[in-house]
Order: structure tokens, then C-alpha cells, then sequence
């Protein structure tokens, strides 16, 4: 049962994290005139600042590292923005899909696989060992 409160959290804070990347992303994309991928990778490192420090601090409750855990997270990062940027900007750009369901694909995608690579990656075992 713990588990399943654990994903509601994250879906909570992936939710709000969710709004800041398209609410940025809106932003960018109307107002700049950028292609996708500026737009995209500068609304993801803001989403992604908000979900690590609240998913952290309440979804995982962990005592863990704080370095260690944002290294992780970055690795993750690494591989997943690279992909999901040069791909995001491919579908947008040249396949002509719409910029924002591109977006909405990339965040779910982001969701799965970052609530598993944080759980069993980052915090592991030091899940609820914050005091």
C-alpha cells in the first residue's frame, strides 16, 4: 500500500511538474519564434529542478546523498534529453506533428521511466530512511 501512495505523490508532483514544462514551453514556443528543441530543453530543465526537489524530499523521503542522487538523476538526463530533444524536434520540425503533442508524448514517456529509474535507481533503499 506504501507503494502505491509513493506513486500517487510522484503522479502529483509529475502533474505539477507537468504544467511548469508546458506552461514554459507555451511561453517560449509563442512568444520566441524558436524552433521546438530550445523551447522544449529549457521548459524540461525547469520541470525537471521542481520534480527532483519535491520528489525527493516527500514522494522517496530519502536520507540518501543529495550529490549522489542529483548524479543519478543527471545520467538519466543524459540519455533521456538528448533522445527525446533530437526526436521531439524531428516529429515537430520536419514530420510536422503538433509541438505541443510532442511534448505531451515526451512527458509521458518521462513520467514511466523516470518514476521507475528514480525508484529503483536513485533511492533504492534508502526510500523513507529521512527523518
Amino acid at each position: 500500500m506504501k507503494e502505491f501512495w509513493r506513486f500517487v505523490k510522484f503522479t502529483l508532483f509529475s502533474a505539477s511538474a507537468g504544467a511548469i514544462e508546458m506552461g514554459s514551453f507555451a511561453l517560449l514556443n509563442e512568444l520566441t519564434g524558436m524552433r521546438y528543441w530550445p523551447c522544449y530543453l529549457i521548459a524540461l530543465t525547469l520541470s525537471v529542478l521542481w520534480n527532483f526537489t519535491l520528489n525527493r524530499k516527500f514522494t522517496f523521503k530519502s536520507s540518501n546523498n543529495v550529490a549522489k542522487a542529483m548524479m543519478l538523476v543527471f545520467a538519466y538526463y543524459c540519455v533521456f534529453t538528448p533522445v527525446s530533444t533530437i526526436l521531439g524536434d524531428w516529429l515537430a520540425e520536419e514530420v510536422g506533428w503538433n509541438e505541443y503533442l510532442v511534448t505531451v508524448l515526451n512527458l509521458l514517456f518521462n513520467f514511466v521511466t523516470e518514476f521507475l529509474f528514480q525508484r529503483f535507481v536513485v533511492y533504492g533503499k534508502s526510500v523513507d530512511t529521512r527523518k
